[in-house]
C-alpha cells in the first residue's frame, strides 16, 4: 500500500486510484515482476537449440509499443550479456524492421527473440520458430490461429543431424486458450539439459573421480605423466577444471531473477578456496543448485562444446573403467578419421601427427587422462570443420517391375503452408505487373468491370494459383479483388481521397492528423482494414480509447463506413 501510494499517478498529484482495471495492465500499467516472471518462464522452460544452450527462435506477442519496450528493457536488465542483440523489438514503429526480420529468419543470427506488436502475427514464415509467447489478449479466432501458425512450420536438422522440429511451445499468459476453448495437447515444458549444464556437471564428476584417486591429503598426486602429454598432469587437469567451474559461478549475476533464489550457493562457490577440498556430497550439491544457472562466462562454439563433453565422458569412463569406454573411443576415432580427410586445411595439418595417432588403435592401449586432455584441447576448435552430416551412398541391384499405369486425380486440399507460399508468389508476380489495367484500377479504388475481374483471376493463375488456392482466397477475403488488394495494397492518393472528408471543413488536431495518417499507411500496405483494428496499436498508442478518444462519435461512424466501403465484398 505504501508503494502504491508513492507512485506518481499523474502530473497533477491526484490521489492514487483504489483499483486498476485489467484493461490497464500492459496497456499503460507495467509491472516489473510480471514481465520478469514471464521471461523467467520462457528462458527456463522454452524449447532450446545449440545443444540446449540457446533459446530457440521466439516471438513474443506484446500488447503495444510501450509494452514491447518494457519487455525488452527487462530482458536486457536480467541478461546484460545479451543486451541489445538477443531480444529485439520488431513493430511498425521500428526503423529498418525488414532488416531485423531478415536477421530473425536466419537460423543462427540474432535476434533470437522478436518482440512484436501485430507486425509478426501473420505473414512471417520462419521455420525455426520454437516458442510463441502470448502476452496479450486475442479475441479474434482467425487471428489467434494465424498467430499459432507462426510455429507450425517444419524445420529439418534444427536440433542436429536427423533431429527435426516436431513440436513447438505456446506460452499463454492471457487465457487465450481458455477463451477459445481449445483442447490443445499440454506439455510440462521438460527438455533435455542444456549443453553448458551437462558440461558443468561432467566437470564436477571429473573432480570427484580425480579426488577418489587422490593421496591421503585430499589432493591429486602430481606424479609424472607419460611422454605423450608432457605438459599435463592429473593435478593440472583437476586445477584447470576447478578454475573453470569457479569462473562460471563467478559469472552468475545475483541481479538475475533466475540466479537470485540460488544466492546462497553462488556466494559459497564463487571463491577459488571452495573448490580446493570439497567432499563428494558438497560437489553433488553444487551440481544440483548451480549447473543450470545463466553465467556471463559463455562459449558460443557449439561443436567445440560437444567435443568437450565427449572427451569428458571418455575421461570419466577411463578413470572408472566403465564398459562404455569402447563405444566412446570409437566415436573419438571416427572424428579423428574425418579430420584426416581435411588434411589440406592448414589448421588441421598442424595437428596431423596427433590426429593420425588418435585415429589408430595403438595410441589407445595405454591411454591416460592427460593424453585425452591433450586431444580435447588441441582438436576442439577443429571439429566444426567436419561435415554435419555425411550422406551414405547405397548401391543396389534388385529386380524390379512396373505395375499397370493409370492417371489418378488426387483430391488434396490446399494446406495452410501451400497457401502461404502461393500468397508470397502472387504478391511478387502482381507487384511486377502493376501496369495491367485491372490492377491499376483496383489499386486506385476505381470500379471494376466483369472483364477486369476475369483479368485479375487470370493473373492469379499465371502466378501459380490452383483452384484450391483461389477457393482459399475467397474463403478468407470474400472476393478475389479483396484478396488481390491485400497483396498489392491501395494507392496512397486513393486512400487519402477515401478518408479526406474526415479532416475537411474543420481545423484538425495533431492527434487526428496522425491517426488518419496511420490508417492511410495501413491501407497503402494492406489494401483494407477491419474496424476493430482501430482499437489496437499503433492507434491506441495515440489514444488509449482508439478513435473514440480522438474523434467525435459522428466522425468515428464515418470512419467505419469509409473502411467498410474499401472491403470489396462479393456480391
Amino acid at each position: 500500500k505504501d508503494q502504491w501510494d508513492a507512485l506518481e499517478w499523474d502530473e497533477d498529484g491526484a490521489e492514487p486510484p483504489d483499483r486498476i482495471s485489467a484493461e490497464a495492465v500492459n496497456r499503460w500499467l507495467f509491472n516489473t515482476d510480471t514481465v520478469d516472471k514471464v521471461l523467467e518462464t520462457l528462458m527456463t522452460r522454452g524449447e532450446r537449440v545449440a545443444g540446449g544452450d540457446r533459446l530457440g527462435k521466439t516471438i513474443v506477442f506484446a500488447k503495444n509499443q510501450a509494452h514491447a519496450e518494457f519487455i525488452r528493457d527487462r530482458f536486457d536488465s536480467n541478461y546484460p550479456q545479451y543486451r541489445g542483440a538477443f531480444a529485439r523489438i520488431i513493430t511498425h514503429q521500428t526503423e529498418h524492421a525488414q532488416s531485423l526480420i531478415d536477421a530473425f529468419s536466419r537460423k543462427d543470427d540474432a535476434p533470437h527473440i522478436a518482440i512484436s506488436v501485430d507486425m509478426l502475427d501473420t505473414g512471417i514464415d520462419v521455420p525455426e520458430v520454437l516458442n510463441l509467447v502470448f502476452f496479450k489478449i486475442v479475441r479474434s479466432k482467425a487471428k489467434f490461429w494465424q498467430m499459432v501458425g507462426r510455429g507450425t512450420r517444419l524445420c529439418e536438422n534444427l536440433f542436429g543431424p536427423d533431429q527435426h522440429k516436431t513440436q513447438f511451445f505456446i506460452f499463454d499468459f492471457c487465457q487465450n486458450l481458455e477463451y477459445f476453448s481449445q483442447d490443445l495437447e499440454r506439455c510440462d515444458g521438460a527438455a533435455s539439459e542444456p549443453l553448458s549444464q551437462r558440461l558443468f556437471k561432467r566437470r564436477i564428476d571429473l573432480l570427484c573421480a580425480l579426488d577418489e584417486r587422490a593421496s591421503g591429503d585430499g589432493r591429486v598426486a602430481a606424479e609424472p605423466e607419460p611422454a605423450a602429454s608432457p605438459f599435463q598432469t592429473e593435478a593440472r587437469i583437476r586445477a584447470d577444471s576447478a578454475s573453470w567451474l569457479c569462473d562460471v559461478v563467478a559469472g552468475m549475476r545475483l541481479e538475475n531473477f533466475v540466479v537470485r533464489p540460488k544466492r546462497r550457493w553462488v556466494e559459497a562457490w564463487r571463491s577459488p578456496d571452495a573448490w580446493e577440498r570439497p567432499n563428494a556430497e558438497q560437489l553433488a550439491e553444487a551440481a544440483e543448485h548451480l549447473s543450470g544457472l545463466p553465467s556471463m562466462v559463455r562459449d558460443d562454439d557449439e561443436d567445440a562444446k560437444r567435443f568437450d563433453l565427449l572427451l569428458l565422458h571418455t575421461q570419466l569412463a577411463s578413470v572408472r573403467a566403465e564398459p562404455q569406454f569402447e563405444a566412446l573411443r570409437r566415436r573419438v576415432q571416427e572424428m579423428a578419421n574425418a579430420l584426416l580427410e581435411l588434411a589440406s586445411i592448414p589448421a588441421v595439418r598442424e595437428q596431423l601427427l596427433l590426429i593420425e595417432a588418435v585415429a589408430g588403435d595403438e595410441w589407445w592401449q595405454d591411454v591416460t587422462l592427460p593424453m585425452l586432455e591433450q586431444v580435447r584441447r588441441k582438436l576442439r576448435a577443429l571439429v566444426k570443420l567436419i561435415e554435419v552430416k555425411r550422406r551414405k551412398i547405397v548401391y543396389t541391384d534388385f529386380t524390379d517391375e512396373l505395375g499397370e499405369q493409370a492417371d489418378v486425380l488426387l483430391p488434396i486440399a490446399t494446406s495452410a503452408g501451400d497457401f502461404e507460399r502461393f500468397r508470397l508468389k502472387a504478391r511478387a508476380f502482381l507487384r511486377a505487373h502493376e501496369d495491367r489495367l485491372a490492377l491499376h484500377k483496383l489499386k486506385r479504388n476505381q470500379p471494376l468491370t466483369p472483364a477486369d475481374l476475369g483479368e485479375l483471376e487470370a493473373m492469379l493463375k499465371d502466378a501459380g494459383g490452383t483452384d484450391g488456392n483461389l477457393a482459399r482466397a475467397l474463403e478468407r477475403h470474400q472476393s478475389l479483388p479483396a484478396f488481390v488488394r491485400s497483396l498489392v495494397g491501395l494507392d496512397r492518393e486513393a486512400a487519402k481521397a477515401a478518408l479526406a472528408h474526415l479532416l475537411a471543413g474543420s481545423t484538425a488536431t495533431a492527434s487526428q492528423i496522425q491517426f488518419i495518417d496511420e490508417v492511410i499507411d495501413h491501407l497503402t500496405e494492406n489494401g483494407a482494414m477491419p474496424a476493430d483494428r482501430l482499437y489496437a496499436s499503433p492507434f491506441t498508442d495515440i489514444h488509449a480509447q482508439g478513435p473514440d478518444g480522438v474523434f467525435a462519435p459522428a466522425a468515428v461512424e464515418q470512419l467505419f463506413v469509409s473502411l467498410e466501403a474499401l472491403e470489396l465484398k462479393a456480391g
